[in-house]
């Protein structure tokens, strides 16, 4: 079949694995680039008329949908699909697919990257060095063995995050509303328990209306004096001023954040200020192996939607 007589995915980023390319070789892949913007993916729309949209970069609105009537599958290339209109997309009949757990081990990695580099000061001690500075006497890490892990979400990720907390001898407390029951070892809690009992703090927790700012001036004066919060899911369930606030007060010891409230992050911005504030660019699920299974997963669910409707027609 010729590509002008395939029908169309539009893929929001520059590119796909090799692998899923290969798993939609009967479909013609149209790249929107680095960072569509809506009038973007509306344009795109309106031009090749979609049958699915696999969501790298961006979002996808309800005009965007609209101005392709035959769209019938939007697809997350990963696992949060905040970015979409998951209540549009339900009124126009249109499915909503993550490739859920496909990147959890590379998230779950860095949550401990982030969480290590907070404990041990390793980016404050690094800079020290290069200045010259021995810090050898003055200096005190957090030893995590026997510390609290607090997990906000038991998916994929934090289960995987409370495996690694067992063998570092941590007790795990976990808070999650959707889960029937947690892994050996961890201790389910409501919310205000576990901030309260934690020294460490990890989020992975999917963004929602009702979630928004969960960790807001009120949660994090329930904390532990000395406390670390690491962010490796959205950046809105954190209100970001509150947290500065409660990283200047000593109220907690670190921050380690692969999220943020606008993204892409641009500065200036208040937290490149905060020496206790460990920052990176929401890159925690972003490996070479996770790309090749965000992309098989977020391809998968294209053909398996679309294989369903063809046969139930």
């Amino acid at each position: 079949m010729s590509a002008a007589n395939k029908e169309v995915v539009i893929v929001t980023g520059v590119d796909l694995a090799a692998e899923a390319v290969e798993l939609l070789r009967d479909y013609q892949l149209v790249y929107a680039g680095a960072k569509p913007t809506e009038d973007d993916l509306i344009a795109l729309a309106r031009q090749h008329q979609p049958v699915a949209i696999i969501v790298r970069y961006g979002g996808v609105s309800a005009r965007v949908m609209d101005a392709a009537p035959g769209l019938r599958v939007i697809s997350k290339h990963g696992t949060g699909i905040d970015s979409i209109d998951s209540q549009a997309a339900q009124q126009r009949g249109i499915a909503v697919k993550a490739a859920a757990g496909a990147n959890a081990p590379a998230v779950a990695e860095h949550t401990w990257a982030l969480i290590m580099a907070c404990a041990k000061n390793v980016v404050g001690l690094d800079q020290r060095m290069r200045e010259g500075h021995w810090d050898k006497s003055t200096h005190k890490s957090v030893e995590l063995r026997g510390r609290t892990l607090g997990l906000v979400g038991l998916g994929a990720i934090g289960r995987r995050v409370a495996a690694v907390a067992a063998a570092l001898e941590m007790p795990v407390l976990a808070h999650d509303p959707y889960a029937a029951q947690a892994p050996q070892g961890v201790q389910l809690v409501d919310l205000d328990t576990l901030l309260a009992q934690s020294d460490v703090v990890s989020l992975h927790c999917p963004l929602t209306p009702e979630n928004k700012h969960m960790i807001n001036a009120q949660s994090l004066a329930c904390m532990k004096d000395g406390s670390i919060l690491v962010n490796t899911a959205r950046g809105g369930l954190i209100d970001e001023q509150a947290l500065i606030a409660a990283l200047a007060s000593g109220r907690l010891r670190a921050a380690g954040l692969d999220s943020f409230e606008k993204e892409p992050f641009t500065a200036p911005h208040p937290l490149q200020n905060v020496g206790n504030a460990i920052l990176s660019p929401h890159i925690g699920g972003v490996t070479a192996d996770a790309y090749i299974a965000m992309g098989t997963g977020a391809a998968s669910n294209v053909l398996a939607i679309l294989n369903a409707q063809a046969v139930a027609a």
